[in-house]
């Protein structure tokens, strides 16, 4: 009896040290937003937020698992409760935090920018004038276009993923696009988007944060918060950067 007692016992002790090692999360991300996500030429999920989710993970001790949804499907899927939280490059911004997204804190500062097709001679907002620019819908980026559209006469035309804004300028369907300056940037470098930069037309930039639709998922905030000032501190977050962004 005693041994049936003490074998109980392990296997008590190890089942809590199994739940003590974690909770396996379920994270919601973009299906492209170089460099932050993206698939690689292997067709594995890479990117700064990959890494750092990643990282953090292996820091705190929990697991998880992240699936490629999309923009808007990932906030769906966290607003309905079927994902845990979203790792998407997500502006922090007032609005948001008004309607119920709960971020985390800081992990990189991004402007906004413009990009036109190669060769095209638009060099500032004034030469937008009777045209339409691509966005992507509900993005920072589109906030940004929306705001100067009156002021420089332009219209806004939506799309469901910055690789579809992109398409729609190089194919001749908008003059050009406002996206993440990162982003813009390494789709021009690395991803074959044949566009280019216009000088001058970067915002202020904001941070990006992680992200949760609910109160009930403090614990996984806390643990995202806490893992971030270990990595920054280990120098692991410096690495994944100079990977992804030459910072």
């Amino acid at each position: 009896m005693k041994k049936t007692a003490a074998i109980l016992l392990c296997i008590a002790m190890l089942l809590g040290v199994s739940a003590a090692l974690g909770e396996d999360y379920a994270i919601a991300t973009d299906t492209a937003f170089r460099p932050f996500v993206f698939t690689d030429q292997s067709g594995e999920l890479v990117g700064v937020d990959v890494e750092l989710l990643a990282a953090i993970a292996k820091d705190q001790g929990f697991t998880y698992t992240i699936e490629p949804l999309g923009w808007d499907a990932s906030i769906a899927a966290c607003q309905a409760g079927m994902k845990d939280g979203m790792m998407a490059g997500a502006s922090i911004t007032e609005e948001r935090k008004a309607s119920g997204w709960i971020f985390s804190d800081p992990y990189y500062n991004a402007t906004q920018s413009m990009a036109v097709a190669q060769g095209v001679s638009i060099s500032s907002f004034e030469d937008l004038k009777g045209h339409t620019v691509a966005v992507k819908t509900g993005t920072l980026s589109e906030d940004y276009a929306t705001s100067l559209a009156e002021q420089y006469g332009f219209k806004v035309k939506p799309y469901g993923s910055s690789l579809a804004a992109y398409m729609a300028v190089t194919g001749g369907e908008c003059a050009a696009c406002f996206d993440d300056t990162p982003a813009l940037e390494d789709y021009i470098v690395n991803g074959g988007i044949f566009l280019q930069m216009v000088d001058g037309t970067a915002n202020e930039g904001t941070d990006y944060g992680f992200v949760v639709f609910s109160a009930e998922k403090q614990e996984l905030m806390d643990k995202f918060n806490a893992g971030l000032a270990n990595i920054k501190a280990s120098g692991e977050y410096e690495k994944i950067m100079a990977k992804y962004l030459g910072e």
